[in-house]
């Protein structure tokens, strides 16, 4: 498992784990422009030069958003969003962020218990926040 920031030639792959992950995914366009921005970090996990874990955030002064999180099936529950958490977190103190937030599906157990137990409190239901209408918990995690 090789860890390392985003590179411009890692959007498609980035892109196509997006789309095995999820029913609303950042298109490749979104992902450029995020990543081109200067207030984003990109993390990321590969085995054999393929992307099996991927993370990003926004960061504006002192408090950061992370933006998107996933791990290919087949290597969940082994400690790669851990992994890619707690480098997101990293990142986020050693540029002086206070606070970070992220919202996540109701129904998205998996992530629940893994940014609770990274430190992340829930504050608030967003109502109907996915174009399926499902509700989006916003999460909130205070950094030392």
């Amino acid at each position: 498992m090789n860890g390392r920031t985003w590179k411009m030639e890692d959007l498609d792959g980035i892109a196509a784990l997006e789309r095995e992950c999820f029913s609303d995914p950042w298109t490749r366009r979104m992902l450029a422009e995020s990543f081109l921005s200067n207030r984003f970090f990109g993390t990321l996990l590969e085995e054999d030069g393929v992307i099996t874990a991927y993370g990003g955030m926004a960061i504006v002064a002192d408090e950061a958003e992370i933006q998107l999180i996933a791990t290919s099936e087949m290597y969940r529950r082994c400690g790669r969003g851990y992994k890619i958490m707690d480098d997101l977190l990293t990142e986020a103190k050693r540029q002086g962020v206070k606070r970070v937030y992220l919202e996540v599906r109701v129904s998205n157990a998996a992530a629940l218990l893994l940014y609770l137990k990274c430190g992340f409190c829930g504050l608030y239901c967003r109502t109907r926040y996915y174009p399926d209408g499902e509700d989006a918990i916003v999460m909130r995690k205070e950094l030392d």
